[in-house]
């Protein structure tokens, strides 16, 4: 059994699911595949049972009844993974916003000692394509928004490609994480950061998606701005 699992969310990813499979098994360093699947009616679960033939104890699938939401979704794969003997555990995106050759370089982070590695879009400068200026700079700000609320020194705060070590995760109450959309990751990083775990930042190039279409909606958006001021208000009472 390998000792790392990438996590991939998805919801009607049916035009990426098969080729970031594939991606990934082709990597040098051999990592499994967890896909948790929200009953996508694109069937994008039927097409990742077809890969399980081709892929045997290495691409496993968790059907959901119902789309519930990006940070669900991780928690959902975050018990599963740790049922297992999993040392390392990745969150990464279904649409190639994410560079899969850039997982070898997040798990050498944490096997080199690290708690936590995140694929960050901020460390050196703005790496980012195919975004919209509007998008680049409601992205970045948010970050700054972050880090000014919660003290965090961390330059990508919302970012979504994330490798953390076992004892992460063993650490921090997931039933207790309370956002649902890309809060989440704020979220999971601000527990980590509060339990003095290590968190380096490894520059990636986050790529916008070509296929399928963007989750991300003007109520996730306020999950986020509300959402960073309640954690951080209950941090303070010790309720975090």
């Amino acid at each position: 059994m390998r000792d790392a699992i990438v996590i991939i969310p998805t919801y009607n990813e049916i035009e990426n699911i098969e080729a970031i499979v594939r991606a990934v098994f082709e990597l040098d360093n051999a990592v499994d595949i967890l896909i948790v699947d929200d009953n996508s009616p694109d069937l994008t679960a039927l097409k990742v049972k077809a890969l399980q033939n081709e892929y045997k104890n290495r691409l496993f699938l968790e059907v959901r009844k119902e789309k519930a939401g990006l940070g669900t979704a991780y928690i959902h794969g975050f018990k599963w993974a740790l049922k297992s003997d999993y040392q390392y555990i990745f969150e990464m995106d279904a649409d190639f916003s994410h560079d899969p050759k850039d997982v070898p370089r997040l798990y050498e982070a944490c096997k080199s000692g690290a708690d936590v590695a995140v694929g960050s879009r901020y460390i050196k400068g703005v790496n980012v394509v195919n975004w919209p200026l509007s998008r680049v700079l409601l992205s970045y700000l948010a970050s700054v928004y972050v880090r000014v609320i919660t003290g965090m020194k961390i330059q990508d705060t919302t970012a979504g490609f994330v490798c953390y070590r076992r004892a992460v995760l063993e650490q921090i109450n997931l039933e207790s994480i309370k956002f649902v959309g890309y809060a989440f990751q704020i979220e999971m990083k601000y527990k980590t950061y509060l339990r003095r775990f290590q968190i380096v930042e490894i520059p990636v190039i986050f790529t916008d998606r070509t296929k399928g279409e963007s989750k991300l909606s003007s109520g996730i958006i306020s999950e986020a701005i509300f959402g960073v001021i309640a954690m951080k208000i209950k941090s303070v009472f010790g309720k975090v």
